[in-house]
């Protein structure tokens, strides 16, 4: 029987239990300005989805202001039901085939630079959506060359097919959050795997080493400071580039309680270790997200991976 989309959550633990007042150093502008409202037009004409709206991003005025976006693909309702997201849940609605079309059309008329592409899990099938993916990235490289692709993918349920489909697609950078810890994985996104996320940026890796790979941890959840490293640790075993790390902020009082804010100073402190460990790029504050300055990170890391690995897709020039 269909499920209608919700955004309820329950937590079976604790409910309403966020420090009441946030600190100094987390302030969030709402968004606003002519660029701003010129992009949220576009995506309304064009009938897309940014997760930067539905999942309450506290960076979307200073991203659209500055005309970038991440694109919300598949839908607006996901089939998990993760504790800190406030993407709707439920059975969702076919796919569209014709919505690579529109997202790179809309990446031309914004004159992007570097796109990223993300969407929500797709469970009911067995490829994951792969393939919508694909699409996209083949079709921003046909009709705006020049423009680095980035997609945020979902863990295919640990799928190597899956994964294969969009690692073939050529993008420059391949993400998948882990989110958290593996001791808080059941509680915090319920329907995941630590393991699948294991597989998929270990995989990624391994299918085309040129493609720089990027994993985000949230704080706040209930996790521990040695818990955080031991999981920046297992991100660089498999092979992980780059990293985010941001504070936790609940949507409302249906998700998942902050446990603590973390200071500037453990934020320091953990971009810190990750460069000591081996990331070649960390993106560490309260208000990170895992598509925060990635334009940066791609301009700054592509020339010399190219030089040690090659073009995505290539052979590396020490193969050669």
């Amino acid at each position: 029987m269909p499920v209608t989309p919700t955004r309820d959550r329950v937590n079976p633990e604790k409910i309403n239990t966020t420090p009441a007042r946030r600190p100094e150093w987390i302030r969030v502008r709402p968004p606003s300005g002519e660029t701003y409202e010129q992009l949220r037009a576009l995506m309304r004409r064009k009938a897309l989805h940014t997760v930067c709206e539905e999942a309450g991003c506290p960076n979307m005025g200073e991203c659209w202001g500055s005309g970038t976006a991440t694109f919300l693909m598949m839908g607006d309702v996901c089939t998990r039901t993760c504790g800190f997201c406030d993407i709707k849940h439920g059975a969702p609605s076919p796919l569209d085939w014709l919505e690579p079309e529109r997202v790179a059309q809309a990446v031309k008329s914004m004159e992007l630079k570097h796109a990223v592409i993300t969407s929500v899990n797709r469970d009911e099938r067995r490829d994951g959506g792969a393939p919508i993916f694909a699409m996209v990235i083949q079709r921003i490289r046909q009709i705006h060359p020049g423009c680095s692709v980035e997609v945020l993918v979902p863990d295919f349920k640990g799928s190597l097919e899956a994964l294969r489909i969009v690692m073939d697609a050529r993008p420059e950078i391949l993400n998948h959050n882990v989110e958290t810890v593996p001791r808080l994985f059941k509680r915090v996104q319920p329907q995941d795997h630590y393991q699948w996320s294991a597989a998929t940026l270990s995989n990624a890796r391994k299918l085309d080493p040129a493609v720089l790979t990027k994993s985000g941890i949230m704080l706040g959840l209930g996790e521990s400071l040695d818990e955080v490293k031991a999981t920046m640790r297992d991100l660089r075993s498999w092979g992980v580039d780059i990293l985010t790390l941001g504070q936790y902020l609940q949507p409302s009082r249906r998700h998942l309680p902050i446990e603590r804010y973390y200071t500037m100073e453990e934020f320091a402190e953990l971009g810190q270790y990750g460069q000591e460990i081996g990331f070649r790029w960390v993106e560490s504050g309260p208000l990170v997200r895992s598509s925060y300055h990635a334009r940066e990170q791609v301009q700054a890391l592509s020339v010399v991976h190219r030089q040690l690995y090659g073009e995505p897709g290539g052979q590396s020039p020490a193969a050669a």
